[in-house]
């Protein structure tokens, strides 16, 4: 008896163990997502080698994960505490060597935030916004909760976002994420544990729900990894982002632009700028562009010129073209309340609205207290370009200079690579890892710049120094002193540069 008792008990352990491995594989099975291992708290990505080179934490809850159901690529969970939460991944495998994942966690709730956590981990991070202080690669002090993610003056507000902002990052181990667009995105780090915060929430921030819909919170994003730190950032640029369509001016890129503000900041007239253009032409330089500056007008929001300052504008611009330049404008989207076109802005709705959509948001900004022309809405955008092209047509204005643009000049070289941008939408001005996207040193290089592929530059950064240190990455690189460097990767320490000189290497193929 005592043996046939024993032998039931080992049998159903048996069936239980059986049916419990039969779960499991099922489970796992269900959870099975190429790369990427998802837990209750978050998930990771490896590459193919078997490496983590991504990890994020889900700080606003947790996953049931026996709850988890697979569709074709598209794996749903519930929260574990029973919750309403729309969660699901999908992976996408566009090309043999990347894989992106598609996330998305919405809550069913109003006042509430989705919050997750990602961690730098021991790579080298890219991109996010413009900083008052700028580090290359990401180097973030103290902790920081999460705050709107959208552009201020980081002159004025040292801890904000500046001006350059993209919802994208990229690390040197060949992973990338970019948040949707239409998330109501809150950023904030931890430096210590080397984070950071990414939240989508309505309440207490600028961002309002779509009209018509609850002010329910959604963070989505996208995920990918790839084979290294330069083809995961040209998928990414390829597939999220918008390349540039036409070229600029060939006399842009080859010549110089005179600028009025550089000899004169803000107290121009008529008289000053045409001596401006005489000088130019005494000593002999190219007469290219000249660019009027600030304060041309009577007040920031008026197009047409001071007729004090400026009487006989038509006679300047006649003079300027006789003697070979082309004149920009300088111009801004700020509107002032003693312009004669602050109160039409007001009457059309053409400025940028407080989070309460009655009144115009008016900011401070470097020349005093304006509105904000609202280039969403397609009625100031209309109203702005209308302006902008009458002032071409009357006075045959050749551009327009959009203030916080920069311009470059080493210029066969960046005309030619402009063309390519247009079909590529590979930058002109690339990190030295562009190269050479394994080498760890050349990951952490933020002194030197590549134009191109094949042209190198060393800028001495320090006053008063005549030699800086000079990284040259694996290749053959021959020195603007015609010194050819073949045993590389090396650091040329001390490399002596004369105070006229700027430091270049073209690589030799």
């Amino acid at each position: 008896l005592g043996a046939i008792v024993l032998g039931l008990i080992l049998f159903i352990a048996a069936v239980v163990a059986w049916c419990y491995y039969t779960v499991s594989l099922r489970k796992a099975e269900r959870l099975k997502t190429e790369l990427m291992d998802l837990r209750p708290d978050g998930f990771v990505i490896k590459n193919q080698n078997g490496e983590v080179v991504f990890r994020l934490a889900f700080r606003s809850g947790s996953l049931d994960l026996e709850s988890c159901s697979k569709e074709g690529e598209i794996l749903s969970c519930t929260r574990s505490d029973g919750g309403p939460l729309n969660f699901f991944i999908q992976t996408v495998k566009p090309k043999d060597t990347v894989m992106c994942y598609r996330v998305r966690w919405e809550e069913f709730a109003a006042g509430v935030a989705v919050e997750h956590t990602m961690f730098w981990e021991d790579a080298h991070w890219y991109g996010g916004s413009e900083m008052s202080t700028q580090h290359w690669p990401i180097r973030l002090a103290g902790y920081q909760e999460p705050v709107p993610y959208v552009t201020s003056d980081v002159y004025s507000f040292r801890d904000s976002f500046g001006g350059i902002l993209e919802r994208y990052w990229l690390s040197s181990k060949a992973a990338a994420i970019k948040i949707n667009d239409s998330v109501p995105f809150h950023l904030g780090f931890n430096a210590t544990e080397r984070t950071l915060f990414f939240q989508a929430r309505y309440k207490d921030s600028p961002y309002k729900p779509p009209p018509g819909q609850q002010p329910f919170p959604e963070l989505s994003y996208r995920v990918c990894v790839g084979s290294d730190v330069t083809s995961i950032h040209k998928y990414m640029v390829r597939r999220y982002f918008n390349k540039p369509s036409k070229i600029p001016s060939e006399n842009a890129f080859r010549y110089p632009i005179w600028s009025t503000w550089a000899l004169y900041k803000n107290d121009i007239d008529q008289d000053k700028l045409l001596r401006f253009a005489e000088k130019i032409k005494k000593y002999r330089f190219n007469c290219s562009h000249i660019e009027i500056d600030d304060t041309y007008t009577q007040a920031y929001g008026d197009f047409d010129f001071d007729p004090i300052k400026f009487p006989n504008v038509t006679e300047m611009f006649t003079k300027l073209r006789e003697d070979g330049f082309k004149v920009t404008l300088w111009t801004h989207p700020f509107i002032h309340r003693d312009s004669s076109n602050f109160g039409v802005g007001i009457e059309r709705q053409l400025f940028i609205k407080e989070p309460s959509g009655r009144l115009p948001a008016m900011v401070e900004w470097w020349n005093g207290i304006g509105a904000i022309l609202d280039f969403t809405n397609p009625a100031a955008r209309d109203w702005f370009q209308s302006h902008l092209r009458q002032l071409r047509h009357k006075y045959g204005i050749s551009s327009f200079k959009f203030d916080a643009g920069d311009d470059s000049l080493v210029a066969p070289l960046l005309l030619e690579l402009a063309g390519e941008v247009t079909d590529t939408g590979d930058p002109i001005i690339r990190p030295i890892w562009w190269i050479s996207p394994r080498d760890e040193a050349a990951h952490k290089i933020d002194s030197q710049f590549l134009i191109g592929d094949t042209l190198m530059v060393a800028p001495v950064l320090e006053m008063g120094k005549q030699e800086r240190d000079v990284y040259l990455p694996a290749g053959k690189w021959r020195s603007y002193k015609g010194e050819l460097f073949e045993k590389t990767p090396v650091l040329l320490t001390d490399y002596p540069v004369d105070l006229d000189e700027v430091a270049y290497f073209l690589w030799v193929s």
